[in-house]
């Protein structure tokens, strides 16, 4: 499939943590969009006031020494810089002094490269203010999250500045109906935006020829297997009632712990492995019998639309995953469970019976998901936008 062209436009990208140690749809995103067009990635932390814990205070160094060099190339088309934020935004005096660095920042990394047409295109909401600073062509908001409800954030300012994109862009997207119904109220400009998935990566772990990660290699079965970041909305306590229920599973954790796992972590069958490279995720998979999506029923959840349903789908490995709106849109190929029992019946009902014929629904329900057609359809929405304000339409 030959990618949509944005033709002259580049994209000045504001998103998470370029370095993050899980691959999120920010970076999927960004790296479509750097096959179409060059593409300046500004980092910016600080949605959430900084812990005091050592990797937090790594990159907030990291984030101080970024912050006074130019863009640094950092993938074909893709150039980083990091913009840092005081996350205390309650403050006037703040939120004046944030906007200023960010708007210095960006303008000496966009002169550097020679952007004169760009498109300001926001994953995030805290950097919003900076929006239509820069005589920008068009200013997307690729909303994927409910960013008011994430653990550890003042929730009042975050829903604000969420707001204040939502309603200054010329084109909102988001990943989830829910957020569509909510953005559609502030800019009839909204259009949904499901997330895509790497297909060709994730349906490796189907291959006979992939081989299954080292460290699991002597675990016993079965196991039931979760990736990703392991944060507040994780439901850990469940994942302990189900180990201490069934000890001979051994539940295989794989991603950074950002929380206390309690007592999940004392129990010999639940494994924490840690992050591992996005590209080895298949050879962990593989040794799945049972993937699982064990979230707590936040609001952030039930708004969200978990990347790693349609991963765990594209593996072909059988999922077990609380019901929300988006996993329920997944019917007939994902089982739904909610709490302990419900979650063991329906782990058993899947380690018992899941033919063949399932595990090619499964994987083929994600062939037409890809990032590249996903965002393929953003892009062309973007050039239509783009497009109308050229013959001076709103």
């Amino acid at each position: 499939m030959v990618p949509v062209s944005l033709g002259r436009y580049d994209i000045v990208y504001f998103g998470n943590d370029w370095f993050a140690e899980n691959r999120t749809s920010s970076h999927h995103v960004a790296d479509q969009l750097a096959r179409r067009t060059r593409v300046l990635y500004v980092d910016v932390p600080g949605l959430r006031a900084p812990k005091a814990n050592g990797r937090d205070l790594r990159k907030i160094h990291r984030a101080l020494l970024a912050a006074g060099r130019g863009p640094k190339q950092v993938g074909d088309r893709v150039w980083h810089i990091t913009v840092p934020q005081i996350p205390f935004r309650r403050l006037p005096l703040v939120r004046r002094l944030n906007t200023a660095i960010g708007r210095v920042l960006v303008e000496r990394a966009i002169r550097r490269l020679g952007f004169t047409r760009f498109v300001s295109w926001f994953v995030v909401p805290h950097p919003g203010l900076l929006a239509h600073a820069f005589d920008e062509a068009a200013v997307v908001y690729y909303c994927i999250d409910d960013y008011a409800a994430l653990p550890d954030v003042d929730a009042g300012v975050v829903a604000d500045l969420d707001a204040h994109l939502a309603r200054c862009a010329d084109q909102v997207f988001v990943a989830s109906s829910l957020m569509l119904e909510q953005k559609l109220r502030l800019n009839r400009a909204t259009a949904l935006a499901p997330h895509g998935v790497d297909v060709a990566l994730f349906r490796t772990a189907a291959d006979a020829r992939l081989p299954v990660a080292e460290a699991v290699r002597t675990l016993d079965h079965p196991i039931v297997g979760f990736f990703g970041l392991i944060e507040a909305w994780i439901d850990l306590d469940l994942i302990a009632s189900i180990a201490e229920r069934r000890p001979q599973w051994t539940f295989l954790m794989i991603g950074r712990v950002a929380v206390d796992p309690g007592r999940a972590k004392t129990l010999p069958n639940v494994r924490f492995v840690g992050p591992q490279p996005y590209r080895s995720l298949p050879n962990w998979a593989k040794a799945f019998d049972v993937a699982i999506i064990p979230y707590r029923l936040t609001r952030q959840v039930v708004n969200a639309a978990p990347l790693k349903l349609r991963e765990y789908l594209a593996t072909g490995k059988p999922v077990v995953a609380v019901p929300t709106p988006e996993v329920e849109r997944f019917a007939g190929l994902v089982r739904t469970a909610r709490g302990t029992e419900e979650f063991i019946q329906q782990i058993e009902s899947a380690l018992a019976d899941d033919p063949e014929p399932d595990r090619v629904r499964r994987m083929e329900a994600t062939q037409s998901m890809t990032w590249d057609r996903r965002i393929g359809k953003v892009v062309e929405i973007v050039e239509r936008r783009l497009r109308q304000k050229e013959h001076g339409h709103p």
